[in-house]
This record gives structure tokens, C-alpha cells and sequence, in this order.
């Protein structure tokens, strides 16, 4: 048995058939792509894929279908030159494109770390804890649109890596994990640093693999790059025993893939008379709105196109974000809990809800009956245990949402009576909601509004810098009040919700786009959580600019307790209760640790210089605002709610 995986399905179908011309690895990312953010220097390695049974060694090959690339690969070895398992697996790395990892090494991996030495295009990001390196994986992953890897060994360095796993699963995120395991003798007998770390993670990953083969290693690695790009993107992972890393093999590159189960249940191009209803819908339909999520950020050309025909207006999720222009007029921004008055209103009275690459999530719904209950939903994902999970639509197109919405371009612009759609009406009504309802905040004093000061760095940045966030008040501000213009510009964790995935997640970042302005606007309970990699930051001299939102509280949990338990706190304050006059913990000291500059301002009137100041300053910089922790994140929908509870008034400085 040469590995062992999640098992596959029925292998009877031929796999879809790919185009002999060469196209970029992007083309692999029907959710998340966008080419403008390619790395030119990045090369597809030949695909060789085949319908071969998972659990057996490829005898017969039914089909076969190969991706030139522009030029071969060279290797450092010799063809028929004996490596170690290793040298295979970086070499195969190598030949997926890959030229950064986040690998922290240990005594399963180091291995694999010594052949990364001897790789002369592979750049090991050193983290600082196992959990920063897979967060940075992500982080590249978001801002670039390519897998990002990560690297970690046995026992707790593999379970460290579980939290990013997990975000990565929910928010569909391509990352390969490998993780070095102990030796295949030892496997089982509770040796030191064991975890059956693909156990562990089985239910949290797209797919795991366990090497029980060398040989394996070059078929494997395809794979698991195909899949975590493939599809609905996710998380893969690798755990590569030490035995298999120090033998001896001559590689064979040619080996086949073996997925033709999952080859078979890709989704295929849409049907045109589905496209042709959804149409027909559109032009039935008075008040129409689009619902866009996470699967809409590689099309986003293609959505605004669809809007400019259509006159739809546009309510985005949190990870939608940046898939539709946020200062465009027909943009309703951020629907959900914490999403805009308007844009709940247009779901809520709608009478066409388009779908569009979203999963109906509880944080987006609220009460589902509730939701859109006056609408025909029209969903559209790639996804197929999507559809229908959660809210049943009245039409589903199970498939790529940048060919479905191609193919309703194509139709809309083919159709002479395109012109009589028209919203105006319904759009005069949504305006009337914005003007009456926009999102705003209260001064007091010399304090500084936490939303001001995201308004600033929005004006100061041009609205073009890539903004990640831990979890919290300050990440729901910063979707509300940084106006996100293009994908893949917003990086936070949607679905998992993990703190301390702010500051790892702008070192992917500023790695994936040396070329961007990259600024974490952290809170001060999830920026101690990962505080280490401001270490990471300094050695590799990475431009992040940390706008750390310091209200000494845990804030959301603060909101939470201040509306439904009669704002007793229950171990939400983070300072020093003995000295409650000071910032505690120094976060300056922190930096200065590190060497990296670093300053504090507490008054309004000083907020501007100081964010520019923190812009102005080559390298890596951290700016302590404190801010009041009395303010609320508002509009808000309870949880379990509907629109007509929504709470658009208040803070920390009322009873309730």
C-alpha cells in the first residue's frame, strides 16, 4: 500500500478534459483567483492525470491529459540519481511553482528543512509558533490567490497547525500543509512527538494524506496542489514519516494522478436553460438584489459587468468583500449581523434574491425563516452540499460562478430587451435607507473614535492598501469603514473567527505582494494572541504597518455582556486591575523588543499625523491607538434575529 488517504469514490468516469494550451496555475481557481495578482515568475508543472483506482498501484491508464509547460523544469539532480525523500519533496515543490514556505523546523522535519537549504528557489519565512506559520500560509494564499504552504513537524507542531486548517476549510481557502511523523515502525506505539495527526485533522482539511511510500512523493504532491486549488478550495495536507524523508529513491515525475473520483464529481459548465430562467426571473422581478460572497472574488470583472447590464444593487458578505466596488453607487457594502441598515433592508423586502458564491451563513441569515422571506433565491456554487443546506432556492446552478456568470453576460448582452430592465424605483427606495441610515459614530471628547481612525487610514491609503484583522469590534469596523474596491484586499477570518490571525496573515501577505501597502488593524486581545511574529516581521524585514485598536478589553465579548447581561464583566478585562490607570501590557515594549519602531497616541487630534507618520516609515511599523471600550459595533442584528431587530443605537455607556 503505497499511501493513505481519505478513501475515493467510484473511479468510473473520465476525467473533464483540460485545453493543450498552456494556461497559469490560476486557471485551477474557479473561487479564488485573481489574475492581477499573479506571480509572473510562478510555472505550472506538467498534469498528468489519469483514471486510476486510489488504493492500488496505477497498472491501466484510461485517460491521459497533459498541461505543457512554457519551459522544463531543471532539476538539480541527475535523472537517474539517487536523493532522499526529502530532496524529492522539495524538488516537487519546486515544481508546483513554490517559492515561499512558512516551515518551523523540529526533530520530524528537519529533513526536510535541510534539503529547503539546498533549494535555490524556495525562501523559508521562519515563524515564530507553528499556528503563525499556517495563518502567514493563508494569508499568501488570500492576498495572491495561490496555495500557500506551510511546513511543521510531529506531535504538537502538526496539532498547532489546526486552528489555521480549520479557517482555512471554512473560508475555502488553498493551502498545503506537510508535516514531518515519526518513523513508519514507531507510527502507533505512542513515541514521542506522535500525533495521528491525519486523524486529527480529517474533518478539517479538503483532503490528508499519510506517505507510506517514497515513490509516492511526486504523485502525491500533484495532488494535493490540485486539490486544494480545484473546485471549492480548501486545506490539504501531507504527513510525511522521517524514515520515508531519509530514503534514497529516483523520483518519477510522470506518475499519474489518481482522482478520478473526484475528477468525475466536478462540477460542469452550467446549463444554458437555467441561465435562461434565471433572466427570466431577473426581468419578472421589482426589487432584485444581489447576494455575494467569498465565491464571487475571482469574478469580479465578470460581476460588475452583470451589475452594468442589469442595474442590480449589490450586498456583499465579509469575505465578499472587494468583489464589487465598495464606493459604487449600486454597492449596498456588508449585509449580516453587522452589515449596513440598507443592505438587510434590500434582502429583507426583495422580491429576487441572486445568491451568488455564498453558503446562507447563521452570521448572514439571522433568523432563517425569516430571511429573504419574500424572495425567489436564485443560488448559484460551486459547492454542491452548499445548495440548498441551509435555505432552499427556488433555482440552483451547481458550478464555477465565473462561467455562470459569463454565460448570463452573454445572454443579457445578446438580448435587444435588456434595456426595459429597469430598477430605478427600487434603487430610489435603497438610496432613501442609505441617507437615512448610513453608518456613523459619536465623538467624545479627545477620545478617538476606533471607526475614525479606519476612516483615516481608508483616506490616507486611497482605499488601496490590503488590510488583515484579528477577530472582533475592530474587525467588523474595519469591513465597515475601509471601503474595499478590488478582491483579494481584505484578509480576516470569516468563518472560524480566529483570534491572532491579524499579524501572521500580513506577513503572508507582504511576502505573496512585496509590492503593497499591507496593514494589520489588530485588537489588543487577538494581536497578544500571535504577538511573537512581530519577531518574524523585524528578521525579514517586512514593510506591515500594525494599527493596534488598544481598548484594553476583550471588546465584542464586552458589547455582548454591556446588551444581555447587564454589562457584568466576566473576565473580559485584559489590563492590570491594580494599576488601571496605565496600558497594560505595553505594547511599545513589545516592539521595541523586536526593534521595531513604534508609537502611541490617545488623542484625536493627533490621530492623522500619526497614521501617516506610520505610513511614511520605511519597514515595519506598530501604532497603539487607545481607544475608548465603551463603543459598540452597530447596526446590530442579535443573533437568531431578523431585520426588524436590528439595534442601530447605544453603547457601553447605557444600561440595557
Amino acid at each position: 500500500m503505497a499511501a493513505v488517504a481519505s478513501p475515493n469514490p467510484s473511479a468510473s468516469a473520465k476525467p473533464p478534459s483540460f485545453s493543450t494550451q498552456f494556461q497559469p496555475r490560476m486557471t485551477l481557481l474557479p473561487r479564488f483567483t485573481l489574475p492581477i495578482y499573479s506571480n509572473p515568475q510562478k510555472r505550472h508543472p506538467f498534469l498528468h492525470i489519469s483514471n486510476v483506482i486510489s488504493n492500488s498501484k496505477p497498472t491501466t491508464t484510461t485517460t491521459t491529459t497533459m498541461l505543457p509547460v512554457p519551459e522544463s523544469f531543471i532539476s538539480r539532480y541527475a535523472p537517474d540519481q539517487p536523493r532522499k525523500g526529502s530532496d524529492v519533496l522539495v524538488e516537487a515543490l519546486e515544481r508546483e511553482g513554490v517559492t515561499d514556505v512558512f516551515a518551523y523546523p523540529g526533530g520530524a522535519s528537519m529533513e526536510i528543512h535541510q534539503a529547503l537549504t539546498r533549494s535555490r528557489t524556495i525562501r523559508n519565512v521562519l515563524p515564530r509558533h507553528e499556528q503563525g506559520g499556517v495563518f502567514a500560509a493563508e494569508g499568501y494564499a488570500r492576498a495572491s490567490g495561490l496555495p500557500g504552504v506551510c511546513i511543521a513537524t510531529s506531535g504538537p507542531g502538526a496539532t498547532n497547525l489546526v486552528s489555521g486548517l480549520a479557517d482555512a476549510m471554512l473560508d475555502s481557502i488553498p493551502i498545503v500543509a506537510i508535516t514531518g511523523q515519526v518513523p513508519r515502525r514507531m507510527i502507533g506505539t505512542d513515541a514521542f512527538q506522535e500525533t495521528p495527526i491525519v486523524e486529527v485533522t480529517r474533518s478539517i482539511t479538503k483532503h490528508n494524506y499519510l506517505v507510506l511510500d517514497v515513490e509516492d512523493i511526486p504523485r502525491i504532491v500533484r495532488e494535493a496542489f490540485y486539490l486544494a486549488s480545484s473546485g471549492r478550495p480548501g486545506p490539504v495536507l501531507i504527513d510525511v514519516p522521517k524514515d520515508i524523508q531519509q530514503q534514497l529513491v529516483v523520483p518519477k515525475w510522470d506518475e499519474p494522478m489518481r482522482l478520478s473520483g473526484y475528477l468525475s464529481r466536478l462540477p460542469k459548465p452550467p446549463n444554458d436553460s437555467h441561465l435562461e430562467q434565471i433572466i427570466r426571473l431577473i426581468s419578472e422581478s421589482k426589487k432584485p438584489v444581489l447576494y455575494v460572497g467569498g465565491g464571487c472574488l475571482d469574478s469580479s470583472d465578470e460581476l460588475r459587468r452583470f451589475v452594468e447590464l442589469t442595474g442590480i444593487p449589490v450586498a456583499s458578505t465579509l469575505m465578499g468583500l472587494g468583489s464589487y466596488p465598495a464606493s459604487d453607487d449600486l454597492s449596498l457594502q456588508m449585509l449580516g449581523m453587522h452589515g449596513t441598515v440598507c443592505a438587510n433592508y434590500a434582502v429583507d423586502k426583495s422580491d429576487l434574491l441572486l445568491a451568488f458564491g455564498v453558503r446562507f451563513d447563521d452570521r448572514v441569515t439571522g433568523k432563517l425563516e425569516a430571511f429573504a422571506s419574500r424572495a425567489k433565491i436564485v443560488h448559484i456554487d460551486i459547492d454542491s452540499a452548499e445548495i440548498g443546506k441551509n435555505k432552499q432556492p427556488h433555482v440552483s446552478v451547481c458550478g464555477d460562478i465565473k462561467i455562470a456568470l459569463k454565460g448570463l453576460n452573454k445572454i443579457l448582452e445578446g438580448k435587444g430587451e435588456i434595456t426595459n430592465l429597469d430598477f430605478s424605483s427600487w434603487r430610489k427606495e435603497l438610496d432613501e435607507q442609505k441617507l437615512n441610515h448610513p453608518l456613523s459614530f459619536k465623538t467624545f471628547g479627545d477620545a478617538i473614535p476606533p471607526q475614525y481612525a479606519i476612516q483615516v487610514l481608508d483616506e490616507l491609503t486611497g482605499g488601496n492598501a490590503i488590510i488583515s484583522t484579528g477577530v472582533g469590534q475592530h474587525q467588523m469596523w474595519a469591513a465597515q469603514f475601509y471601503k474595499y474596491n478590488r478582491p483579494r484586499q481584505w484578509l480576516t477570518s470569516g468563518g472560524l473567527g480566529a483570534m491572532g490571525f491579524g499579524l501572521p496573515a500580513a506577513i503572508g501577505a507582504a511576502v505573496a505582494r512585496p509590492d503593497a501597502i499591507v496593514v494589520d488593524i489588530d485588537g489588543d486581545g487577538s494581536f497578544m494572541m500571535n504577538v511573537q511574529e512581530l519577531a518574524t516581521i523585524r528578521v525579514e524585514n517586512l514593510p506591515v504597518k500594525i494599527m493596534l485598536l488598544n481598548n484594553q478589553h476583550l471588546g465584542m465579548v464586552v458589547q455582548w455582556e454591556d446588551r444581555f447581561y447587564k454589562a457584568n464583566r466576566a473576565h473580559t478585562y485584559l489590563g492590570n486591575p491594580s494599576k488601571e490607570s496605565e496600558i497594560f501590557p505595553n505594547m511599545l515594549k513589545f516592539a521595541e523588543a523586536c526593534d521595531i519602531p513604534a508609537a502611541r497616541v490617545t488623542q484625536v487630534g493627533d490621530l492623522r499625523a500619526a497614521i501617516q507618520k506610520m505610513l511614511d516609515t520605511s519597514g515595519p511599523y506598530l501604532l497603539d491607538v487607545i481607544v475608548p471600550h465603551q463603543e459598540h459595533v452597530l447596526p446590530m442584528i442579535p443573533a437568531g434575529g431578523g431585520f426588524m431587530d436590528v439595534i442601530t443605537e447605544g453603547d457601553g455607556r447605557t444600561k440595557y
